[in-house]
């Protein structure tokens, strides 16, 4: 038998002390305003802890914010960047101000480089042109052109 040289009573205050500053140590994180992160033309839920009145985004280029309901955002990458976020209760007190980083998708993509000229391809499983920034302007053209005419005949059968 293993003999301790203090009581059980030090033990508890020693176990009851760790456990209170673990606790304290994870609401603090838990109400921490950290960075979201967002794939571009991706969405992303973001639920908070008090109702939003107010939804503000630096740049609205890099991303956008939607309220679905008053503790429910949808926030959508536009272009890759940061910018950020800050939300409002209704007396103007600031609820969330979070960095908001948008990323490329790294999704079964192939980049092809000929050159200073860039095409992204998206391959599942045949690989086809997707509009991408930073591509050569003929081909996120001509991927742009495919794909409005594509959703103008989709709105046409819509239609009918």
């Amino acid at each position: 038998m293993l003999a301790f040289p203090f009581t059980k009573a030090p033990v508890r205050q020693f176990a009851a002390l760790t456990f209170a500053g673990l606790a304290i140590l994870f609401a603090a994180t838990a109400n921490a305003a950290g960075p979201i992160t967002v794939v571009v033309n991706r969405a992303k839920v973001l639920h908070i802890s008090q109702p939003a009145d107010v939804v503000i985004i630096g740049n609205p280029a890099i991303a956008d914010a939607t309220i679905q309901d008053s503790q429910t955002l949808i926030i959508t990458g536009r272009s890759f960047g940061t910018t950020n976020l800050i939300i409002l209760d209704k007396k103007g007190q600031s609820i969330a101000d979070n960095l908001v980083t948008v990323t490329p998708s790294e999704d079964q993509v192939v980049t092809v480089y000929r050159r200073a000229s860039r095409e992204t391809l998206s391959c599942t499983p045949q690989c086809s042109p997707v509009m991408s920034l930073g591509d050569n302007p003929g081909t996120f053209d001509a991927a742009k052109a495919q794909i409005e005419a594509s959703q103008s005949v989709a709105d046409s059968a819509a239609k009918n």
